[in-house]
């Protein structure tokens, strides 16, 4: 079973993963995964020594080119994994939410990302599905506020 929760701050040493919900002309964009026929949302792991907002810069050009946005954290979340046979067996793994409004891209860089796309909503076929819708309804809240 997969948890996902929201929190107003946790400790940075623990911000382990960086996901951008990302706009431009006011569609959404997913990633799709050379090795994979799902969307994703970009994002991805924080190297060492480097602050979580540089990941979130990092990773949104890396999955989508972008090279003039305007990003703003939304909040730190954690996903929870638990094995259902198991109830002491869960890890939590944390992560920090942004959102970009994104201006401008340069060609993609070529690395694990085969293309983007743009959708007015969630894609179906979604890699994270467990994570992902919880992720981008908080982003869609927040905007909405």
């Amino acid at each position: 079973m997969i948890t996902v929760k929201f929190y107003d701050e946790v400790d940075d040493a623990l911000l382990k993963f960086a996901v951008i919900v990302a706009r431009y002309n006011k569609k959404f964009i997913y990633c799709k995964h050379i090795n994979r026929n799902t969307y994703e949302i970009p994002g991805g792991r924080r190297e060492d020594d480097e602050k979580i907002f540089d990941t979130a810069k990092r990773e949104l050009w890396e999955e989508t080119g972008a090279i003039d946005y305007k990003l703003k954290a939304i909040c730190p979340y954690s996903v929870i994994r638990s094995d259902k046979e198991n109830v002491s067996s869960e890890s939590e793994s944390f992560g920090m939410l942004y959102y970009a409004d994104i201006k401008a891209f340069e060609k993609l860089p070529g690395y694990e990302i085969e293309k983007i796309e743009f959708f007015n909503n969630l894609p179906k076929e979604l890699t994270y599905p467990d994570i992902q819708p919880k992720l981008f309804k908080k982003v869609v809240e927040i905007l909405k506020n």
